[in-house]
């Protein structure tokens, strides 16, 4: 079969599903590398396809889940990262809980137990004020006391994107208080929204979760994997969509692990401090640096094992013009394992915190 590669700009045009859930909305979200923006594109680009079952290889956000969802496709959410493999619990696994006004309560108030203070004790002066640390240990404390899976994992998607939206830059890679309490004039960031309350970022989040639980007659599934170790012989996939961590051109990679570390240490309270490597002041985990998808010298064959694995799968790969491997070195490895491949662009999409002109990539490999 002769080899089909098409490049070009692909216009979006609203495509209409019979079978989508599309009165149900994605929670707002601050998370770095988002595909949020753009899932209507990616949707434009795969609705064509037959396939019926999704593996969301690098699930992040999530975004990209719901939107399979939506349209009434058996969606497997995975990522590495527990934090978000509880995300994809509470919005893609998750058919039908909610956290009720009395969960909501329950989770606010403050018990007559004992409650431990970790975050206050290792985390002063570094991301959250006293009383907010204090606030995190006696909150965690109760999450962890809800018995549903599904109501406990809302409740903590409600309290990541709470430490996410009270941080500058969203991130938890520099201990970088200061940058909130220092009184100065700034060209960047959002005061108000960083002196509002813990609990009323909370309660809005959670209220955006709720409102996103559906169920779309399919048995969708949070899986918490390595992608290059998952079972995939317990699985079958028609379509595997790949937006794996990034790595710019000068050769540094995006390490979801050292952005986010703090949401991951909270999922493992008791065990937080032996995981913690001490010579950084932001207190980042165990394991920070040590993915094939951070190091330039190893994505290539990280990449080539990958499509290698999922090969009897339609791929999808969202990718950026000016990453490490080049485009050029992911389509040679596409066409090793494939026969029609597309390349797509689209030119008007700007990627957060970069100046950079570059365009997203979406490989379509069949």
């Amino acid at each position: 079969m002769e080899q089909l590669i098409l490049k070009g700009v692909e216009e979006f045009e609203d495509a209409n599903n019979s079978q989508s859930f599309e009165n149900y909305y994605f929670p707002t979200t601050r998370f770095q590398g988002s595909k949020a923006k753009i899932i209507d594109w990616i949707w434009f680009n795969t609705k064509d396809f037959k396939f019926r079952t999704v593996l969301d290889a690098f699930g992040g956000t999530g975004c990209v889940s719901f939107m399979f969802k939506q349209q009434g496709k058996q969606v497997y959410y995975n990522d590495i990262l527990k934090f978000n493999y509880i995300i994809g619990k509470a919005l893609v696994e998750n058919t039908h809980e909610q956290l009720e006004e009395d969960d909501i309560e329950y989770i606010l108030a403050k018990h007559d137990i004992k409650y431990p203070s970790f975050i206050q004790d290792n985390f002063k002066d570094v991301f959250f004020l006293e009383e907010e640390n204090q606030w995190l240990d006696m909150v965690i404390t109760n999450i962890r006391n809800i018995d549903n899976e599904y109501k406990q994992a809302i409740a903590w998607f409600g309290l990541f994107q709470s430490c996410i939206i009270k941080r500058p830059y969203n991130l938890f890679h520099r201990a970088n208080l200061y940058v909130r309490t220092d009184e100065v004039k700034r060209s960047f960031g959002n005061k108000t929204t960083w002196d509002k309350s813990f609990k009323d970022h909370f309660v809005n989040f959670v209220d955006e979760a709720n409102r996103a639980v559906f169920d779309n007659n399919q048995e969708c599934k949070s899986l918490n994997y390595d992608v290059l170790e998952l079972p995939i012989e317990d699985y079958d996939f028609d379509l595997v969509y790949i937006d794996s961590p990034y790595i710019t051109s000068k050769g540094v990679g995006t390490d979801y692990l050292d952005y986010y570390h703090f949401l991951e240490g909270m999922l493992d309270y008791d065990n937080w401090e032996n995981k913690i490597l001490p010579k950084y002041k932001h207190k980042p985990l165990k394991g920070k640096g040590e993915s094939p998808w951070t190091k330039k010298n190893e994505i290539l064959d990280a990449f080539d094992k990958l499509f290698k694995r999922y090969r009897d799968s339609i791929l999808v790969v969202s990718y950026r013009s000016d990453g490490i491997p080049s485009c050029d070195e992911i389509l040679n490895l596409l066409k090793k394992y494939k026969k029609n491949i597309r390349e797509l662009k689209k030119t008007d999409y700007k990627y957060a915190l970069s100046h950079k002109k570059t365009e997203e990539i979406l490989f379509i490999a069949e």
